[in-house]
């Protein structure tokens, strides 16, 4: 099958080229088990492994090549989207499940209502960086639950060695509402119009730069509103423009598939899948999952450089080249090359996404503070305290 989204016809990927239609064609594939021969069944389209058969597969240096083959075969040309049934034992999931349940209320205690991409604050309970809290919380809880290995395969297979893992807990609670439709980080933390910006080629590496799981802590019945999925919708080549759209968001409510989970259940799934967590309609199930976002080892550049430092020392002689008559492109090119073009990576307890998916960027602030005039001093300050929000602890 042709894996559409990284054969696109097309230079430039555009929300008025998006068509319900086309994503239709996409969707008319189906999982076969007999092309995944380590997966135990499907359901709904999607592949469920068990864990206690596949681990002696994962642990054979030969056979956990292939199996990780298989899985990034899954996720890419497949349905997008893999349960590892079973992949987290009773013991290190409950140590961790305490120690993140004593965070939320250490959170709660304080009256903070941390919000995300798409609830409301204070609507459910998010712990973010809820790695690096849970090491310093309990170190030991984190050596048993990170120690996994079905993470790790996962991990491996889609993105290889080197990744980089960050979580969130997230809590629904009882008669919370779910999500609207999306794709995941990096573009589906974008607008229709800044994705459009972006070539191509592009949209499809924006898929394999990271993967999402999720475990679940606790068992996850369908009126609880496990993640709603539909399968294969990762090949659709327009999806990080229309996702947003109208009669794709229809579509998703009609047709998306949900699976009931388990506690220690882990989901892992190709970014660009189209996806949303489901409304709790339960009174007595706090649905926690622990949301992992897997980074691929190549997403940074090769030298380190203090762009704070780099802004500072050019500012005055950019502003006196603007005042001069530079034209405004050639302004932009030159904060491009030196300030932090991207809102990521951040501390979202603190750096709260404004206007959409993304707090602003070193470069937004650098651009406000050229058109306003505002003095090196004043850029210093407002560099200093973006640079506080943006700590992670």
């Amino acid at each position: 099958m042709t894996h559409t989204s990284i054969s696109s016809s097309t230079d430039w990927i555009r929300p008025e080229d998006a068509r319900l239609s086309d994503l239709l064609e996409v969707l008319t594939a189906e999982t076969e088990l007999d092309d995944f021969p380590h997966a135990s069944r499907v359901e709904q389209q999607v592949l469920v492994y068990d864990w206690a058969t596949l681990r002696p597969d994962a642990a054979d240096p030969t056979s956990r090549r292939d199996v990780r083959a298989e899985l990034a075969r899954a996720l890419s040309e497949g349905p997008g989207i893999v349960v590892l049934a079973g992949a987290f034992d009773a013991q290190p999931l409950d140590r961790a499940t305490a120690a993140l349940e004593r965070m939320v209320v250490d959170q709660r205690s304080k009256g903070i209502a941390a919000g995300d991409h798409f609830a409301k604050p204070g609507a459910n309970d998010r712990i973010w960086n809820a790695l690096e809290k849970l090491a310093v919380a309990d170190p030991a809880a984190f050596v048993g639950y990170y120690a996994n290995d079905a993470l790790a395969l996962a991990a491996e297979a889609w993105l290889g060695p080197g990744y980089q893992v960050t979580s969130q807990l997230n809590v629904v609670n009882p008669g919370g509402a779910g999500q609207t439709v999306h794709r995941d980080y990096h573009l589906g933390f974008q607008s229709a119009e800044v994705c459009a910006a972006y070539p191509a080629h592009v949209h499809a590496l924006s898929q394999a730069l990271t993967l999402q799981g999720a475990v679940a802590h606790v068992d996850m019945p369908l009126e609880s509103g496990p993640t709603l999925y539909l399968p294969h919708s990762q090949k659709y080549a327009h999806g990080y423009v229309a996702y947003q759209q109208p009669e794709f968001q229809s579509y998703f409510v009609e047709h998306h598939v949900q699976l009931p989970l388990a506690a220690g259940d882990a989901v892992f799934f190709n970014p660009a899948l189209f996806h949303a967590a489901g409304s709790n309609h339960t009174s007595d199930v706090r649905r926690m999952a622990n949301l992992l976002q897997i980074s691929s080892a190549f997403g940074r550049a090769m030298e380190t450089v203090d762009r704070a430092r780099v802004v500072e020392a050019i500012y005055p002689a950019l502003l006196a080249a603007r005042a001069a008559g530079m034209p405004p492109r050639d302004v932009a090119n030159v904060v491009a090359a030196t300030a932090e073009g991207y809102a990521f990576p951040t501390n979202l307890d603190r750096d709260q996404p404004i206007d959409g998916m993304s707090p602003p960027t070193q470069a937004d602030l650098v651009t406000d503070a050229l058109a306003a005039g505002v003095s090196q001093v004043e850029l210093h300050d407002r560099l200093e305290r973006q640079q506080a929000l943006r700590v992670s602890h």
